[in-house]
């Protein structure tokens, strides 16, 4: 019974320990979010540039699996290369020894040092969750319940372990636990052994805790554990690199590809540089039977990472060609607009990544969107099948990103927890649509070109320069909206509600203007039925653009996320000198031309 007891412990207590770390990295994961982003997208080719950004980055969010889910979401995107992305994982694995370098200080003896004993696993432990759910529940900061997620998943962690710590007690006396041990003397079964439980448990920082764990029954010497780590090291290839590829592009299996060459390299040099020493005399046998603990395990896995990544830096190239050998290239196939496709799942790892890179794909909608408009107003005068083709493939294009990117932002949703991130995705979810639509209006524009060629019809003279004047008046409009999205300047979100209004302006003259030339007979009633419609699209796309203006003030204005409506309604009126004084410059650059046209 008590054995049992014993056991159930144990695995209690490693329950704990990986919800803690899962707790903790989450907490600094979202806490460096935008730090972390910034420090990826500035790889350059330099390795050792590669390798030191892979340890930090690792080390921050105790996690050598988020740092190669990412590096994988961001060769997708296209912001890694290859190379840049092999010196990361070199990196990764160094930075993922830090957790166990942490767990150490669970073995501290603090005496009767102060100090000291604030490092003891029965103090830290309790002080974290003390700090932790004080943040949490007291300071009403935005960033308090990240930092306290980070304090109590560190109390957790430790919590865990020193539940696993007990149990091994018990285990430590009963001759199944030390026969069981005693086949780790074989190498290749400590390699097995370690590589099969990391696959299980998913978390090589929790496999090694546990065998820090372990360490304390006494029964563990150095010939058993070497070959656990380095078959741990192994289990995380297949629990993130392998996995993470999977349905991705070549280059990021090719990256999942060096991750399991990295670490076997590194386990094949080691095993036959153990037995050189054990065969060698000169340098004793003794040390192979030392018994460990959880210092020496801590400083073994980083050595161990360490001398491999140090051994194969030089390489890094011919990694990289075995990975394109082993992963061949597929008969390319040439992808349409590929800034549409780099919305990829992984990067739900980092929200704040995430949520860039989700900004850049709808800005490049929306530089779609625009290019497609300029072409459909183009139609309208010239009318050229091909470019018809073209217009469709890439109304395609938009329509499959807006079904996409939909999905992609519904579970972005569930991971963000920032309020700044949480209505910048509010923006970008309603963004979406807006350009949708732009993109529906070109191709409205299209059908009506098209109606004119049917019909062999065409437009007065009078009608085309004033279409002319507004095609470009919305044009620029378009322009601004999507200078204003991509640089993210609310300065010039403001600029567009006046052009918006002068359109509308332009919209209401041109109508009656039209229907007088309809009444008088001047103008054909299939050609005056396009010319009416076209208005319509033009006015709606520059709405489009008033909409995505207004949003994007809305983020930062309280009063505006409330009631927009009451915002325009505000401005429209005349009480803003700095909207008037840009209403009354776009008047004069469009309304009077408009007004000399006969």
């Amino acid at each position: 019974m008590e054995i049992f007891r014993a056991i159930i412990q144990l695995l209690g207590g490693l329950a704990m320990f990986l919800y803690g770390i899962e707790v903790m990295g989450d907490g600094l994961k979202n806490s460096s979010g935008a730090a972390l982003k910034r420090i990826l997208e500035k790889v350059t080719g330099n390795v050792l540039v590669g390798v030191l950004t892979g340890t930090l980055v690792t080390a921050v969010i105790q996690s050598s699996t988020a740092t190669i889910v990412l590096t994988i979401a961001l060769i997708g995107a296209g912001v890694l290369t290859l190379k840049q992305a092999v010196s990361i994982v070199l990196g990764a694995n160094i930075g993922t020894t830090v957790t166990a370098q942490i767990i150490r200080l669970s073995a501290i003896d603090a005496g009767d040092n102060w100090f000291l004993m604030m490092f003891d696993t029965e103090t830290l432990a309790p002080a974290a969750l003390i700090v932790g759910i004080v943040l949490m529940l007291f300071v009403k900061r935005k960033s308090s319940k990240t930092v306290g997620d980070i304090f109590i998943g560190f109390g957790i962690l430790f919590i865990g372990l020193g539940l696993m710590t007990e149990a091994v007690d018990p285990l430590s006396e009963t001759a199944a636990f030390r026969s069981a041990l005693s086949q780790l003397n074989n190498p290749l079964l400590g390699i097995a052994a370690g590589l099969i439980l990391t696959v299980i448990v998913q978390s090589s920082s929790a496999m090694v805790g546990m065998v820090q764990a372990l360490s304390v029954s006494g029964a563990m010497t150095f010939s058993m554990v070497y070959p656990v780590i380095m078959g741990i090291n192994l289990g995380t290839c297949v629990t993130t690199a392998m996995v993470c590829s999977i349905g991705t592009t070549k280059d990021a299996k090719r990256t999942g590809v060096v991750h399991i060459a990295f670490n076997s390299i590194g386990t094949v040099l080691f095993l036959i540089g153990m037995r050189i020493l054990e065969a060698n005399t000169a340098w004793g046998t003794g040390w192979s039977a030392w018994t460990v603990d959880s210092g020496v395990i801590a400083n073994f896995q980083t050595l161990f990472n360490l001398v491999t990544a140090v051994v194969l830096l030089p390489f890094t190239n011919q990694l990289v060609k075995l990975s394109m050998l082993l992963v061949r290239e597929d008969q390319p196939q040439p992808q349409r607009h590929p800034q549409l496709h780099i919305l990829d799942e992984k990067l739900y790892i980092s929200p704040a990544m995430a949520v860039a890179e989700a900004t850049k794909a709808v800005a490049a909608m929306g530089e779609l969107a625009n290019e497609n408009f300029r072409r459909g107003c183009s139609q309208l005068f010239y009318y050229d099948p091909e470019l018809t083709k073209e217009i469709d493939l890439d109304e395609d294009c938009l329509d499959r990103f807006a079904d996409d990117s939909s999905r992609f932002f519904i579970g972005l949703s569930k991971a963000i927890e920032s309020e700044s991130e949480d209505r910048q995705l509010d923006l970008l979810m309603q963004t979406v649509p807006d350009y949708e639509r732009v993109g529906d209006y070109a191709t409205n524009l299209v059908e009506l070109a098209q109606r004119l060629q049917q019909e062999k019809t065409g437009l007065s003279n009078s009608a085309k320069g004033e279409l002319t004047l507004i095609c470009g008046a919305v044009r620029e409009i378009l322009d601004i909206t999507l200078d204003a999205f991509s640089s993210d300047d609310n300065g010039k979100a403001k600029a567009i509600e006046p052009l918006e209004e002068t359109i509308d302006d332009m919209v209401m003259i041109l109508k009656d203007r039209h229907t007088k030339r309809l009444k008088s007979g001047t103008c054909s009633v299939g050609a005056g039925i396009v010319f009416m419609e076209a208005l319509t699209y033009l006015e709606r796309a520059a709405d489009q653009c008033s909409s995505i203006a207004v949003r994007m003030l809305a983020r930062n204005n309280e009063s505006i996320l409330l009631n927009h409506y009451d915002y325009l309604r505000e401005i429209h009126a005349g009480n803003d000198a700095l909207y008037c004084a840009e209403k009354e410059r776009r008047r004069a650059q469009y309304i009077q031309p408009l007004m000399e046209i006969r």
